[in-house]
């Protein structure tokens, strides 16, 4: 029986011994009554004793994108770095680049100074530290966007989005440096770690430029495990550069120098680096790295999201999703790829042409024809009585103007438009008007329907003729 549970006891030991620190040092947020004054776990604080590290010494932060890691770095006694604690990032939106525009989902890559006031005790993500973005260089390059976090709730839109139990540990790191002096925290957001290989790997991204600037800083920390000082002139990164001018992030850079010790360590260091990229170039000669979208980085985790709420958004890396390929087969897939999201597109803008059709056609009514068909008579036109000539007027009577002659009906009605004819009269039917409007004159049929006007009595003779023949 006691051999039995020593072979089971040492079962579970050997089970926890291949878990990281991260299962090991979890936290029952059940049981953390103020998060923002949560105390970092004994085994975390007998961690940093052993590394020679006190519980208020400086932390500095890194973020790797493609590896999915952000590691938390802390002084030790001779005020040099060593890595106390690698979390793995539950979710991070966007590919691997910079951030440049406000809503482009793009997580931010570079260097941000961390102060007090950008802890957030009172986040909708758990808890959250904004990292500053934009700062001086990304202004200076016109880059927009706002509250680039990270943060709890494995949700991201543009941060780096941890589990709660994750943040809680980093925000209490975070306060005690603060709490122990440390006026700003260095947050490092690279792509990748800007190893030889990886730096031969992306040589053909678009942004390896951006990325061979972040390198700089990169192998300085490398080198001296302490963070650069950073800043920025002619909208680019420097490092540790001494000058006794001033740094204007849009301005030309001042007259400075690299201290002689880091330029000889870095001269080494980059001789090394050399040898290593040409090697790596010939490795991956011919072949291409293919970058994930976020979707691809999502589907690979996709099982990690049952039964967890719908917010919950875990992405997966861009090493596991992503794939090192022959430029022809790139080449296609990337054909395919565009194929497909051409007739998505054509699909969704006929889609919207046949709701817009739908639309309208419910807005244009329907003729409807008139159930009672009523004839529309024409009202006879009446004319003026003729005006007398001055040489008349002394003259009883003088023959009126003849009555204009009266189209029927049946013609005037043919004329009609047939949509005048389809709608109902409202009008009272108008009796003919007479034929005349003198009624001393008379008036004759003649052929064709017409009327004339009839034989008129002799005229009687002016008064001057009356004694002439």
């Amino acid at each position: 029986m006691r051999f039995r549970n020593l072979v089971i006891t040492t079962a579970i030991a050997a089970g926890l011994a291949g878990c990281t620190n991260e299962t090991l040092d979890s936290v029952n947020l059940s049981s953390v009554k103020n998060k923002t004054e949560y105390q970092l776990s004994s085994k975390m604080v007998s961690k940093m004793s052993e590394l020679g590290m006190q519980k208020t010494s400086p932390i500095l932060l890194r973020i790797f994108k493609e590896e999915g890691t952000l590691e938390v770095w802390k002084a030790n006694t001779s005020s040099r770095f060593q890595l106390l604690k690698s979390y793995k990032i539950c979710a991070w939106s966007g590919k691997l680049g910079p951030k440049v525009k406000e809503g482009d989902r793009q997580a931010p890559e570079g260097f941000y100074p961390l102060y007090p006031h950008q802890m957030n005790p009172n986040s909708n993500y758990y808890l959250a530290i904004n990292t500053g973005f934009p700062n001086a260089y990304d202004k200076a390059n016109g880059r927009s966007g706002t509250h680039l976090m990270i943060h709890g709730a494995c949700s991201s839109s543009g941060c780096y989005s941890m589990t709660d139990e994750q943040i809680i540990e980093i925000f209490a790191l975070a306060r005690d440096a603060f709490k122990g002096g440390q006026e700003s925290v260095q947050l490092q957001a690279f792509p990748y770690r800007m190893t030889a290989e990886n730096m031969a790997r992306h040589r053909d991204n678009p942004n390896i430029e951006f990325w061979k600037m972040l390198k700089v800083g990169y192998d300085q920390f490398e080198v001296t495990k302490r963070p650069p000082q950073v800043n920025v002139c002619e909208r680019k990164y420097v490092f540790n550069q001494q000058t006794d001018g001033s740094f204007n992030p849009s301005g030309q850079c001042p007259a400075m120098s690299t201290p002689p010790a880091l330029q000889v360590a870095m001269a080494n260091f980059e001789k090394d680096y050399q040898r290593d990229y040409q090697k790596s170039v010939k490795k991956f000669d011919g072949m291409v790295w293919y970058e994930p979208s976020e979707a691809e980085r999502k589907a690979i985790v996709a099982e990690q999201r049952k039964g967890r709420e719908l917010a919950y958004a875990p992405t997966g890396t861009s090493l596991d999703a992503g794939k090192l390929m022959k430029v022809s087969d790139l080449e296609k897939r990337l054909a395919d790829q565009k194929e497909a999201e051409e007739a998505k597109q054509a699909a969704l803008i006929q889609k919207e042409a046949l709701e817009k059709a739908t639309r309208a056609g419910k807005a244009v009514p329907v003729p409807q024809q008139s159930p009672i068909e009523r004839p529309v008579q024409q009202a006879a036109l009446q004319t003026a009585p003729a005006q007398k000539s001055f040489w008349n007027l002394f003259s009883k009577s003088e023959p009126a103007a003849p009555a204009i002659a009266q189209p029927s009906a049946a013609p005037a009605a043919a004329q009609q438009p047939a949509a005048a004819q389809e709608q109902p009269s409202t009008a009272p039917q108008q009796a003919t008007a007479p034929a005349a409007a003198n009624p001393q004159v008379a008036t004759a049929p003649v052929a064709g329907g017409e009327t004339a006007p009839a034989e008129q009595p002799p005229k009687k003779r002016p008064f001057w003729k009356i004694w002439g023949n």
